[in-house]
């Protein structure tokens, strides 16, 4: 008997790419604006399914779906032309965002939840990509909660122990992604996600996944592991020449050949299904050179993570539209059968965001078990 999930995925991809209205915006806890991950998205539970929604973005803001306040109960419904689709309840907020470290900084400007229980920062928190209009990614706003005060340049790796700490006790963390903005140097970030990471581990037992471009020397990966890091991301985001080139033109400098030979080397060091990749579906590349990507990746036991391209405000694809629901869905049902047929799912990741899974559908499509 199939594995049912709480939740269709058909509306997942639906909501995530026109995203939703709030008849009550302090609904739940506070959504994302700016910084790295789901930014400008609020976090729903669908039973037990938790999904990041968007919110503030130009598709939400004439999005059909619209989100009632909650009742009594905390329940919410979710209608489109005035029909219920679904009821949800939003995530309480987090009992550690209350808490200030001991140098003075509010927990919420070192790390921040992510989902139901995954615990979220950006080390470091500028980006030689982003310092040059000429070589950002263009859908990334790694500088606007920076810039509006949300959260500090560099988080130190007693601070993050400090956060995490008291996110697992207070709120039952399960666990904790760290990424980074690419600093100058051959480490491309790597060295500060192993302090970190030790750090960490050093005050909890928390999974962690560590998220940085491909070092250029591949002794990183077994430096990050022997840290503490349980899990790698390094994140393609676009997968034909084309698209990087135009879409992130400083870090497409990067060439995929690396990628692909970092990807060997760090599944040697992490196990298959330990490494993974984000990639953007709805920036210009085919479902086809998407699915390819991602045979190729999983033969290597790379997990790759396809999640809806989002216009992120104040980004220079702030007008880009999202993907429809359809070209989601056709990628993510043949992807979770190439995924499973693999040996790969999202559920036996350590930590980070393909075993979230709250910024796509991935792993609801994997439950279901939709063949290609």
């Amino acid at each position: 008997m199939r594995e049912l999930p709480s939740i269709d995925p058909e509306l997942i991809n639906d909501l995530q790419t026109r995203g939703m209205r709030l008849v009550d915006p302090r609904a739940g806890h506070e959504s994302r604006r700016g910084g790295a991950g789901p930014s400008d998205h609020k976090a729903v539970n669908f039973g037990d399914t938790t999904v990041m929604v968007p919110v503030h973005t130009a598709p939400a803001f004439d999005s059909p779906y619209l989100v009632e306040a909650p009742d009594a109960d905390g329940r919410a419904r979710i209608t489109r032309e005035g029909s219920e689709v679904a009821r949800i309840r939003f995530p309480n907020r987090p009992r550690f965002y209350d808490l200030i470290t001991a140098d003075g900084i509010p927990y919420n400007k070192i790390a921040v939840l992510h989902s139901r229980d995954v615990l979220a920062t950006t080390i470091l928190q500028t980006c030689i990509r982003y310092e040059s209009r000429k070589k950002t990614c263009q859908f990334c706003s790694i500088g606007q909660s920076l810039a509006a005060g949300r959260t500090v340049a560099h988080k130190t790796p007693a601070q993050l122990a400090e956060v995490a700490k008291a996110a697992v006790e207070l709120d039952g963390v399960k666990h904790m992604v760290m990424t980074t903005g690419t600093p100058a140097g051959k480490d491309r970030g790597a060295a500060v996600l192993a302090e970190s990471a030790r750090a960490v581990k050093a005050v909890v037992d928390l999974p962690i996944q560590v998220q940085c471009e491909p070092p250029e020397d591949d002794i990183w990966h077994q430096r990050m592991k022997d840290a503490g890091a349980d899990a790698l991301g390094m994140h393609l985001e676009a997968v034909t020449a084309e698209v990087r080139d135009r879409i992130m033109p400083g870090k497409a400098s990067v060439p995929l050949t690396k990628y692909f030979s970092s990807f060997e080397a760090a599944v040697k060091v992490f196990g298959r299904g330990q490494v993974s990749t984000y990639i953007l579906a709805g920036l210009g590349d085919t479902r086809e050179a998407i699915l390819d990507m991602s045979t190729r990746l999983v033969a290597l036991g790379v997990y790759p993570f396809v999640v809806p391209f989002v216009p992120i405000s104040g980004t220079p694809l702030e007008s880009h539209p999202a993907p429809k629901s359809e070209f989601m869905a056709s990628i993510l049902a043949p992807l979770a059968q190439i995924v499973i047929d693999g040996g790969l799912k999202a559920s036996d990741i350590k930590a980070g965001c393909g075993k979230c899974g709250a910024c796509s559908a991935l792993s609801t499509y994997e439950k279901l078990r939709i063949p290609a």
